[in-house]
């Protein structure tokens, strides 16, 4: 039995080498000969498309997920979910976790990958459950990451854990690109012989190793690998499909995929990614190699971002500095896992503290709403002087979070009766509030074009 293989190039390798700007015209333009290609399945929705369909593109992305279901007739689509996050940055309630996923499923999902910046099991709980439910393959990710307790048997653990949650398949999830091969081999084999799952490795190029972490990882019997189509993969993104093809070709672990198809698809998205060449879009040092990451264990996203917010301060004389206080607080936040929304928390963090000239002097909301267990457990226990510097003695919860929301989504579809037109619109209303409801009231009461409103008044005063 061959390795499976899952195409991220509709959706983790546009995210990651283009701020997820791919247009639903230029995904279904490759979609129909990706179709073809013989893949265990295409990853083409969830993580940021949601938020930049609405937010970016003027487009909705639920008729994006059931226009790329038209068109994909013989592969299973995926999406990445964020546990009780969904697909924004805060928890939601029980009852909109459950309707996004039986809406998503609805309109075309067959897997949905589900995952915890934290690891935090309660979190994932509503997603898991309401897939099954609906009669979804629920993939359960693990975010993986290096620390004094993040160690391969904190993951079988946690792989046991998942099983018993009631997982079809389990995903170790290296969204920073540090899992090293040899990591990678003990890992696979280890949860291999632990549980009965099927086992996914999804990664990223960015350190420059994940070629050879892949290598590793099929010979340590790994059942699925996420790879992108060469025009969006490598980078940032994800190794190149084309490439494991051939290398794995007439091997026991040959994917089987049909080449033509491939070529045709990759040949069309050319074209996009010369598009945002040429407009400066994709920057090409997001094409590139950073083995700064394996020092440092930050997210080729992570590294981008916190430049950006040293340029802005005037300030990238600090950036090295920058570099070395992000582990710092990571050990004094208990060890999260750097994969949003804990990687912009704990980067802002470091910048704010390096900045200042003074640990924790400045503290975003977002950090203090983690210190007071709004986003569940720290993986390690957190530094007790720097908690209390800066939350006191307040008290921190230490119920599963989503317990303490009461449920929403009636409420939505009641207040926002007079715009919204489907149950898919009163969900994109409750995780992107304001820009949703921009987007709905120009979708259906569009204002006229400007030109239109020139033309009429010339003709007016003719």
């Amino acid at each position: 039995m061959g390795v499976k293989i899952v195409d991220t190039a509709l959706r983790d390798g546009p995210q990651s080498l283009i701020a997820t700007r791919i247009t639903t015209e230029e995904v279904l333009a490759a979609a129909k000969d990706m179709d073809n290609a013989g893949y265990y399945a295409m990853e083409v929705w969830g993580g940021a498309t949601f938020d930049a369909c609405l937010r970016f593109l003027n487009e909705d992305p639920w008729e994006r997920l059931r226009e790329i279901r038209k068109v994909c007739k013989n592969t299973k689509l995926q999406m990445l979910f964020r546990g009780q996050n969904i697909l924004g940055y805060h928890h939601y309630a029980d009852d909109v976790v459950e309707k996004f996923v039986q809406k998503s499923i609805e309109n075309g999902i067959d897997i949905i990958r589900v995952f915890d910046a934290l690891n935090d099991i309660r979190n994932l709980k509503s997603a898991v459950e309401a897939t099954k439910k609906y009669k979804g393959h629920c993939q359960i990710a693990l975010s993986y990451t290096t620390s004094p307790i993040h160690t391969i048997e904190y993951y079988v653990n946690l792989a046991k854990e998942v099983e018993k949650l009631g997982a079809d398949s389990l995903c170790i999830k290296d969204m920073a690109g540090v899992l090293l091969p040899d990591a990678a081999y003990e890992l696979i084999s280890k949860l291999k012989a632990n549980t009965k799952l099927p086992i996914e490795l999804h990664s990223h190029c960015t350190g420059g190793i994940c070629q050879l972490t892949y290598m590793k990882a099929i010979e340590a019997g790994v059942d699925i690998i996420d790879t992108a189509l060469s025009p969006f993969s490598d980078g940032t993104s994800q190794p190149t499909t084309e490439a494991f093809n051939y290398a794995l070709k007439g091997t026991k672990y040959d994917p089987k995929l049909n080449q033509d198809a491939l070529d045709k698809a990759a040949a069309t998205l050319s074209k996009t990614k010369q598009k945002y060449l040429d407009n400066g879009t994709l920057n090409p040092k997001s094409l590139g190699v950073n083995p700064n990451i394996l020092k440092y264990q930050v997210p080729g996203g992570m590294l981008s971002n916190l430049m950006s917010q040293l340029k802005a301060q005037g300030a990238m004389d600090k950036y090295d500095e920058v570099l070395k206080e992000v582990p710092r607080v990571r050990k004094d936040m208990g060890y999260p896992p750097l994969v949003t929304p804990l990687s912009q928390m704990v980067g802002t963090q470091a910048v704010m503290n390096v900045i200042t000239g003074e640990r924790y002097k400045m503290v975003p909301k977002e950090i203090k709403e983690y210190l007071h267990g709004n986003y569940g457990a720290a993986p390690a226990p957190v530094d007790e002087a720097i908690k209390k510097q800066i939350i006191g003695d307040d008290e921190v919860i230490t119920c599963r979070p989503a317990d303490l929301i009461a449920p929403e989504f009636e409420a939505y579809k009641e207040k926002y009766k007079d715009l919204v037109k489907s149950d898919e619109d009163v969900l994109s209303i409750a995780l992107f509030e304001n820009v949703a409801i921009k987007f709905l009231e120009e979708k259906y009461n569009p204002r006229p074009k400007i030109e239109a409103i020139i033309d009429e008044f010339n003709l007016n005063v003719r």
